[in-house]
């Protein structure tokens, strides 16, 4: 028996993953399609339970070190035109600009403004980045299992950052993250964010919704994309600063 239990405990530490691992496996299911465009509704829901429903044109583009992402709102009228473009760098802080077309210039996002909100949403410049290990320090220790949920902690490394830390559910079987908590700068909670309706475009998953809670304000933002469309033949020029205006 005690060599049965023994046998048992060695197969579960072999079978064991870092809290790197899983992390790197969660992004490798989210990466590889190229290039992908979509339309995004976003729902601004305040505490009184108050809605105010937005849509945009959305493009990425994956690079090696660099993924690009163009924004831009559709309806109401009264941020139509706005124009939100980010150059997200692994080993520096990303590059960012908003188009506001009511003064017809361009805003540059200060890196130490990424955690501002986003156009008066519950997710911040910082949210608006591609996920990759890199921005992020992870504990040299198995991840925690949970059922079928992997939990792992993080902290990011730009010093910019509005969070001390993130705590991730991932599914141990997909590998896609479920949950996700952000503690502010008191390293108390400020938010979370559930991840569902993942779409599965023959060796990559794309993300199909995600509804944003703030506990502090007790505001919440929802994100739905549609039409989802995978290697589009997108190229680096479609995402030039001259795009804004």
């Amino acid at each position: 028996m005690k060599y049965i239990l023994a046998l048992i405990f060695t197969l579960t530490q072999l079978l064991a993953l870092s809290n790197l691992e899983v992390a790197q496996k969660s992004e490798d299911v989210m990466s590889g399609f190229g290039d992908a465009t979509s339309t995004m509704g976003m729902t601004l829901i305040n505490a009184a339970g108050q809605q105010k429903v937005r849509t945009m044109k959305m493009q990425v583009l994956e690079g090696k070190d660099e993924d690009k992402s163009l924004m831009e709102f559709i309806t109401p009228a009264d941020v139509k035109g706005t124009k939100f473009l980010s150059y997200e760098h692994v080993n520096k802080d990303d590059d960012q600009w908003l188009y506001l077309p009511a003064l017809k210039r361009v805003k540059r996002i200060a890196s130490k403004n990424k955690s501002g909100a986003f156009m008066g949403s519950e997710f911040s410049y910082e949210d608006l980045s591609a996920f990759n290990v890199k921005k992020y320090i992870y504990e040299d220790s198995q991840a925690t299992l949970s059922g079928n949920l992997y939990i792992i902690q993080s902290k990011p490394v730009s010093k910019y950052s509005g969070y001390t830390k993130l705590v991730s559910y991932i599914d141990s079987k997909t590998f896609l993250v479920q949950k996700m908590e952000y503690f502010d700068r008191k390293n108390e909670l400020l938010k979370t964010a559930t991840f569902e309706d993942y779409k599965h475009f023959t060796n990559v998953y794309r993300i199909g919704k995600i509804t944003m809670k703030n506990s502090q304000n007790d505001k919440t933002t929802i994100l739905i994309w549609s039409n989802q469309k995978i290697a589009t033949g997108l190229k680096s020029k479609n995402f030039h600063k001259r795009y804004l205006k």
